[in-house]
């Protein structure tokens, strides 16, 4: 089984709320990993995702720690399709 991580950089422009995260989360940019696996037996390559992970600051850390939450891609989707919604009508 091979497994592929891909690491993206997504931008909020208003703060934001995911199920799984502790409240609201302020407006910036944050990491994502995802991680696919690739689909054997097929007579090309496919991969489909096995999870996704979000990483935000550490809230009570004296030092630049991260914490890393589960969360759906389809959430995180809506999400950021709110958010450029918001930030269009504001504008």
């Amino acid at each position: 089984m091979t497994i592929r991580t891909t690491r993206t950089t997504v931008s909020f422009a208003n703060p934001f709320v995911l199920q799984g995260l502790e409240g609201a989360q302020p407006a910036g940019e944050y990491v994502v990993l995802t991680d696919d696996e690739q689909i054997e037996g097929l007579s090309r390559v496919a991969y489909r995702r096995v999870a996704t992970l979000f990483q935000t600051p550490a809230r009570s850390a004296s030092q630049l720690l991260i914490q890393s939450y589960a969360i759906s891609q389809t959430e995180l989707d809506a999400a950021l399709m709110k958010d450029r919604h918001q930030t269009v009508v504001r504008h």
